[in-house]
């Protein structure tokens, strides 16, 4: 790997998470041409917050401190100014108006209502993913947290290929020079997890799936109501698509029949058991 596409993952990794490497301007250069980056940046990511999970997992605590642990360390990792995208996009899909109007709201620096609301639904989205993985053996639990990092950075990465800039900005600066071909070497990129032992084809592909959806859904609607995408639905996507991946990694592998020990349905009516009211 060359000098300038080490770079390049540095500035993903600096860009996607709180690790302290890749906050260079000569690494930022390198990675707002480079899409490939974001699955590998995704591998790096998905690993470390694997091997929390499959911890947790593992340890003698209830499912709630799996869930907990879950979206401390997504937090933890990855910061907040994804969910900070979230939250602006949450406030411009509930205002009225034109694209104008509706990146005015997101520039806004006071959350509001719709803001809030997603905010929640990503946190939710987190935590029950992770009542799911208590019923998962510890593999298979951290092969599916790999997965669905990685499909959440493919989903980025269609974003910034599919998507034209909405205006001058965070936005023109990482899509105004991408196009579809530039999409090809990421997704060559995410095809190994389709062949992650522990989690098997059929699920990794539900997983893919998912987070390429939640990302055709968030490019769709930026494209008809913000005219573009930006920085906020970068960052939006990434959120969504993650807890996208995730719920349809845990579906599928419920409906494959896979031996869980504990069903799904059978543990969540333990919670519910456990939880004192």
């Amino acid at each position: 790997m060359g000098l300038t596409a080490v770079a390049a993952v540095r500035g993903a990794l600096g860009f996607l998470s709180r690790l302290p490497v890749g906050r260079d301007e000569r690494a930022w250069e390198a990675f707002r041409t480079a899409p490939w980056t974001l699955p590998v940046a995704g591998y790096v990511l998905g690993a470390l917050l694997a091997l929390v999970v499959a911890l947790a997992v593992a340890a003698p605590v209830p499912p709630p401190t799996v869930a907990l642990v879950v979206v401390v360390a997504v937090v933890a990792l990855t910061g907040i100014n994804h969910a900070d995208g979230v939250a602006d996009l949450g406030d411009a899909v509930v205002v009225h108006g034109g694209a104008e109007h509706r990146r005015e709201v997101m520039g806004d620096t006071v959350t509001g209502v719709g803001g809030t609301l997603a905010l929640v639904v990503v946190v939710a989205g987190l935590a029950l993913a992770g009542l799911g993985f208590a019923t998962l053996p510890v593999a298979a639990a951290a092969g599916l947290v790999l997965v669905s990092e990685v499909a959440a950075k493919l989903a980025m990465a269609v974003l910034v290929t599919l998507g034209s800039p909405a205006h001058e900005g965070f936005g023109a600066a990482v899509a105004g020079d991408l196009g579809e071909r530039d999409l090809v070497v990421p997704v060559a990129l995410c095809l190994p997890v389709l062949v992650v032992p522990v989690v098997g084809g059929v699920v990794a592909a539900a997983t893919l799936a998912g987070a390429l959806l939640a990302a055709v859904a968030v490019l769709w609607w930026a494209r008809r109501n913000l005219g573009g995408v930006t920085g906020d639905v970068f960052g939006a996507g990434n959120e969504l698509a993650r807890v996208a991946a995730l719920h349809a990694g845990l579906v599928a592998w419920e409906l494959a029949g896979r031996p869980l020990g504990r069903g799904v349905t059978s543990r969540l009516l333990e919670v519910a058991a456990w939880t004192p009211w």
